[in-house]
């Protein structure tokens, strides 16, 4: 097989052996074999991919780069060397090697380069035409490495694996679209605000597809997507094909606002998370457009465009829930237009969501849940307010589960903030929106976070739809007898928490290694389960079930039923109990998760723990999709031995691909190769800083909760503030008015 001459930086050679990127710095030092740098510059050299790999191979060092690894390498070195193939070639590859077995993509990547582009050319184009507006696809003499790695990527890891290279290398190139993807947890929080079982979705600017997976994921056969960006749109029709192959999928390529491609189009529902603050959105010349039936907006309310563009392309009574800045619902120049979506009932609630949850992280973005009046239909006399962002610390801090705390941590921009617990954040949204479209007129809520507001209240001068302030004035609603109850409450709790972590934190029995630091013989998962050490399971996605069920992978522990709950990978974060939908899982294709298996996060994040051991509370439950499951042998390894060195952050680091999501290879992770009775000493030490950990967050968001409480009943008027007596004891006001 012909090889490209290639460079490759230190982080690409320390990716394809396996090892962390000092290591690749020790090597240079101590070997003068090392190849020499073959360009770059002093502060970051380039080196010949073939010398590096014949220096690798001498010393029995074989590639552990993952298929994607390499998918993502050969894609560099295409661009770095001239490459024809066009991207919309390769995305249209990967639906079509989505559908061959196994067997049929091993023989393409051993076929000579000629054998090998015609068939990728016949791919291509039997795929383009399942796609809608696909072009004409060319490879040339330099596709043949990506082609080879693009099929191999499809084979091992599935469809979708190689989907996310090719579209984070295509993003790259167009940063300055400002395309990013909607977390998988918010699409599913907003599919899951439209009620009942929409048969057609439709997504304006779709993107990647998440909202749009994430209806199929809960019945809608009809999927319609448009985006301004050619090559999103046809990740999308590609993504959206694999994921729901029973589903109906139409995608195109345009501006949404300016070139409507489904003007006749009334769809059941409209899911949408739109561009923010584009003010060239097309206000000029789109003055007079009949979508514009609640007000025309201002030139710097092209959020509130996509509204009216959304609620044109439902069906009379139909839903839509975008997912919008929260300077739309206060913003002066917006204010006649709100003013018409409440007095009209085209808006029926706003979401506050904590910030973190989506892109930009540091703004608490908000969902706005409207519904297309019925002519005749029932008249509007409130909205719905939820403040999911005031409500989220308290209820990680009162979660069930182990601990029942939410993981802090630093996102990846390096700001501390706490992580977003989304089961109870889509818990208190689904339930109150829930309880709301049910029955407006008896609706209740919940002081301080679920407030119905009428519409007269709303219309004033104003028109501010900010959930904070609207849900605020309800806590004035709480009892005080009931507060002050649920103060003692919250202030036992931290006192027990505070003992417990002093006892933790107490214990001794730490010694320093010696002179040097220790160093020990370690070797990779794969090697471990290659030797009947441990068994490697994991969920298989959707799109790939029918090549793992050919591909001889281990199924041990799949599951018999749905009647159990899901391990995710934000229950490892925070360390609670098993709270995944396992109705979101493929059907018979999820291990049962057994006690002492070890598990751990398949996306690496600094938001909390990326490893645990499965206790008693664990057993039966079934895998999430972004987990990793290790079942050790007990006679060869020990589990929070395993766990501790699995979850280390230098671990993660140097087994993880990727640039805005960093994926985890279970396979390139290593473990050091000691005694059993040695291990278990690490175990119990390991042990030992998990539950240090667990106590910690606990008594933090105790802290944070007590605090919470206290103050707001001292604002809202509930409680009244400690005074001292003449022998210096702090005295509960007794409610009098006398002055202190």
């Amino acid at each position: 097989m012909p090889q490209s001459s290639a460079q490759v930086t230190a982080a690409e050679i320390s990716r394809i052996a396996g090892v962390t990127r000092a290591t690749v710095s020790n090597w240079r030092r101590r070997h003068e074999d090392f190849p020499a740098p073959s360009g770059g510059t002093d502060s970051s050299p380039l080196y010949d991919l073939e010398s590096v790999r014949a220096w690798l191979s001498a010393r029995g060092h074989v590639s552990a780069a993952t298929p994607a690894e390499e998918l993502r390498t050969t894609l560099r070195l295409r661009a770095q060397s001239g490459g024809s193939g066009a991207p919309e070639g390769l995305l249209l590859l990967v639906l079509a090697a989505a559908g061959r077995s196994p067997e049929e993509l091993t023989a393409f990547t051993e076929s000579p380069d000629a054998d090998l582009v015609a068939q990728a050319q016949r791919d291509a184009a039997t795929a383009a035409e399942s796609v809608p507006a696909a072009g004409p696809v060319r490879f040339g003499a330099g596709d043949p490495p990506v082609l080879r790695a693009l099929y191999a990527c499809v084979r091992d890891e599935g469809g979708q694996a190689a989907l996310g290279v090719l579209a984070e290398r295509e993003l790259e190139d167009s940063a300055a679209s400002g395309a990013y993807l909607t977390p998988a947890p918010l699409a599913d929080l907003l599919a899951r605000l439209i009620p009942g079982s929409p048969a057609g979705v439709f997504d304006p600017a779709c993107g990647g597809g998440t909202l749009l997976a994430a209806a199929a994921r809960r019945g809608a056969r009809e999927l319609y997507g448009q985006d301004s960006l050619p090559v999103q749109a046809l990740r999308s029709a590609v993504s959206l094909t694999l994921t729901a192959p029973e589903a109906a999928v139409t995608v195109r390529a345009a501006d949404s606002l300016r070139a409507d491609a489904f003007p006749d189009l009334l769809a059941d529902a409209v899911l949408c998370n739109p561009p923010y603050g584009v003010r060239d959105w097309g206000h000029d010349e789109l003055a007079y457009d009949p979508r514009w039936s609640y007000g025309v907006p201002a030139r710097a309310e092209s959020e509130l465009a996509w509204v009216q563009h959304a609620l044109a392309h439902l069906t009379p009574g139909g839903h839509a829930a975008l997912l919008l800045p929260p300077a739309t619902a206060g913003r002066a120049s917006g204010r006649r237009v709100r003013a018409e979506l409440v007095r009209s009932g085209a808006l029926r609630a706003v979401i506050a969501l904590p910030a973190g949850a989506s892109v930009p992280l540091h703004v608490g973005l908000q969902v706005w849940v409207l519904q297309r009046p019925e002519p005749g239909g029932p008249a509007r006399k409130s909205v719905l307010f939820v403040d999911t962002a005031a409500d989220a610390a308290a209820g990680a801090a009162t979660a069930g589960g182990r601990g029942g705390v939410a993981a802090t941590g630093r996102t990846r921009g390096g700001s501390r903030s706490a992580s977003v617990d989304w089961e109870a954040i889509t818990a208190h949204a689904v339930g109150a929106w829930q309880a709301f479209a049910e029955n407006p007129d008896t609706f209740e809520g919940e002081p301080g976070v679920a407030h119905a507001v009428g519409l007269v209240d709303l219309l004033d001068d104003v028109v501010d739809l900010t959930p904070a302030r609207l849900v605020r004035a309800s806590r004035a609603e709480v009892d005080p007898a009931e507060l002050s109850a649920e103060v003692d409450t919250a202030r036992r709790g931290l006192v027990g928490a505070a003992r417990s972590l002093a006892r933790t934190a107490g214990r001794e029995g730490w010694s320093a290694a010696g002179a040097s630091v220790r160093e020990w013989r370690t070797a990779t998962v794969s090697d471990l389960a290659r030797g009947g050490a441990l068994t490697l399971l994991r969920t298989v996605p959707e799109g790939a079930r029918s090549r793992a069920e050919g591909d001889g992978s281990d199924r041990k522990g799949a599951r018999p039923d749905t009647a159990r709950a899901a391990l995710t990978g934000s229950d490892i974060a925070r360390g609670s109990s098993p709270t995944g939908d396992p109705t979101e899982l493929p059907g018979h294709t999820a291990p049962v998760i057994a006690a002492g298996d070890v598990l751990v996060r398949a996306i690496a994040s600094a938001d909390g723990p990326m490893s645990r051991v499965a206790g008693e509370e664990d057993r039966g439950a079934l895998l999430g999709l972004h987990v990793h499951l290790f079942r050790p042998d007990p006679k060869r390894l020990d589990a929070w031995f395993l766990a501790g060195f699995l979850g280390a952050e230098e671990n993660i680091a140097g087994a993880s691909t990727g640039s805005t999501v960093l994926t985890v290879s279970p396979g390139r992770l290593r473990v050091p190769l000691l005694p059993l009775e040695e291990q278990r000493r690490y175990g119990e030490a390991f042990r030992h800083v998990h539950e240090l950990r667990t106590e910690a967050r606990r008594a933090t968001l105790l802290t944070e909760e007590t605090a919470r409480l206290l103050a707001g009943g001292l604002t809202g008027g509930q409680l009244l503030p400690a005074r001292e007596t003449a022998e210096g004891d702090a005295v509960r006001g007794r409610g009098d008015d006398s002055p202190p």
